[in-house]
């Protein structure tokens, strides 16, 4: 949560604001108001839809973050603070109470309380709503206790459910406003309570919002955000030096260097979240057995791979889980690089001479896919490169044939939520869709974090799973890829280590 927030928040419990936030609310931008401090940010993709409970892709929830507040909040310090919530606590294993922010409304003066939050949830839920949004699956409704009280009733205890409404599940919706107009309109034309509020929509071109006064954190120093999509890195950056933009957001390593040295163009990384792993098919061949997993980890020399290869734009992880999710334990060591160690392992497993298998990847991830084999085969293991387009890639990935990409591939995970379970849920138990791997410690451990109660039990799991994998090694684990972007000299903002785009905090000079 950043400074700001927190000392606007601080403000609304003691008061100070709250009488007036519903007076605000209900008011639109003057017309006298000032337009000059207007930031335009560009990403890779295109909003899917602007309806926040009909996406569940980033780059959509990375302009609905901004019109769209959620229940909690993660700042950039990645701590998970108040949003529309000001505390939650446990009641019982299958209840989570939040109590609410008093005087919230949304962008035409609509109350966001209780019933608005039962009203959302409720929605998110219905089959008719076709959300793609998982994260709640536990969740079997809500009730409202008071006008600022609301209890989440969920099949099995969920211990990050505070986590899992900082973003795509946290959503509030209106339902007076989306009663009246229908859910198409309200798509086009979407009402939040976000610090802005919608303009205009013109696809493939840009996203205009403008700030919004009667924001329970206060006015955005901002006055208009614009989103443009550019899929292109280099369009990107040309219309960043043609002053069309003044950000450019969600670079590659390579991206980035080729814009070092231009005049007025700012390279800046930050710590990031999302994590790479090659997933290995620990159930037949060769990667059957835990020496030549153990191997392959010791062959990849993940500090070279940083340094020559994302220009030390990452940071080693010493299993899949990165520094900053809830359950990292730092006292888990990394692979030693030991090329010798590698071969006297692929030895002992029976494959003297090495051995050949295939190493598929997204094209979007092929220079690291290409580097990787490079550093095995010092190792005897000769990996055929094969590279998908990110479609084709992304439906073999989450189809239910766990090898339709083959002994190994490269993967990479967001852990948004903030929380390790995260980062592990769909790869680790055997039944899960992306899981190759079968050990019954595993399960039980899985089990322990996705359920416990008693948060310490939880941590106790993750480290020895943390262990556990470092011993059978099912997968090699990489690194942590930073945040990059590029700005010229007016945009002031940083990121957390999820990367979202929450411009709430962001200001401009000049």
């Amino acid at each position: 949560m950043t400074a700001r927030r927190q000392s606007r928040r601080e403000a609304l419990r003691l008061g100070g604001l709250a009488t007036l936030a519903p007076l605000l609310g209900a008011c639109g931008v003057s017309a006298a108001e000032p337009r000059g401090r207007v930031l335009r940010v560009s990403q890779p993709d295109e909003a899917k839809t602007l309806d926040p409970q009909k996406q569940g892709d980033m780059p959509s929830m990375n302009v609905l973050i901004n019109m769209f507040d959620t229940l909690t909040t993660r700042g950039t310090d990645n701590r998970l603070g108040p949003g529309l919530a000001t505390s939650w606590s446990v009641l019982d294993e299958q209840t989570w109470r939040f109590h609410l922010r008093p005087g919230v409304r949304f962008h035409n003066g609509e109350p966001c309380d209780a019933h608005a939050v039962r009203y959302s949830l409720d929605r998110l839920r219905d089959p008719a709503t076709h959300s793609p949004i998982v994260e709640l699956r536990y969740v079997d409704g809500a009730t409202v206790v008071d006008p600022l009280t609301v209890d989440v009733h969920t099949s099995k205890h969920d211990p990050i459910l505070p986590a899992k409404v900082s973003l795509f599940g946290g959503v509030a919706v209106p339902p007076r406003y989306l009663d009246e107009v229908g859910p198409e309109r309200f798509a086009r034309e979407p009402v939040g309570t976000g610090p802005f509020r919608f303009v205009s929509w013109q696809r493939d071109h840009e996203l205009r919002m403008r700030a919004f006064p009667g924001h329970w954190s206060g006015r955005p120093k901002l006055d208009e955000l614009v989103f443009k999509p550019m899929p292109n890195p280099a369009s990107a950056l040309a219309a960043l030096q043609s002053d069309e933009v003044d950000m450019v957001t969600q670079l590659t390593p390579d991206a980035a260097r080729q814009l070092a040295g231009y005049g007025g163009v700012r390279i800046e990384n930050f710590p990031g979240m999302p994590t790479y792993y090659l997933s290995l098919n620990t159930r037949e061949g060769p990667l059957a057995d835990r020496r030549v997993r153990q191997a392959l980890n010791h062959a990849v020399d993940v500090p070279l791979l940083v340094k020559a290869v994302l220009d030390g734009k990452a940071r080693e992880v010493p299993t899949m889980f990165p520094r900053e999710a809830n359950g990292f334990d730092p006292a888990i060591p990394a692979y030693t690089r030991d090329i010798r160690r590698a071969r006297q392992l692929l030895a002992e497993a029976g494959y003297p001479d090495g051995l050949d298998t295939t190493l598929t990847a997204s094209n979007v991830d092929s220079q690291v896919a290409e580097a990787i084999a490079g550093l095995l085969v010092h190792a005897g293991v000769r990996a055929k490169v094969t590279v998908l387009d990110p479609s084709t890639y992304k439906s073999r990935l989450t189809s239910s044939n766990s090898g339709a990409l083959g002994p190994i591939y490269l993967a990479k995970n967001t852990g948004w939520t903030g929380d390790a379970e995260s980062l592990v849920q769909s790869n680790i138990r055997h039944d899960r869709r992306q899981s190759r791997w079968h050990d019954p410690r595993a399960d039980r451990l899985i089990d322990i974090e996705e359920s416990a109660v008693d948060p310490k039990a939880r941590m106790r799991a993750f480290t020895e799973l943390q262990w556990l994998l470092h011993t059978e090694a099912p997968f090699v684990f990489l690194f942590q890829l930073d945040n990059i972007l590029a700005r010229n000299d007016r945009p002031h903002w940083r990121p957390n280590a999820v990367g979202v785009l929450d411009m709430d905090s962001a200001g401009v000079t000049g």
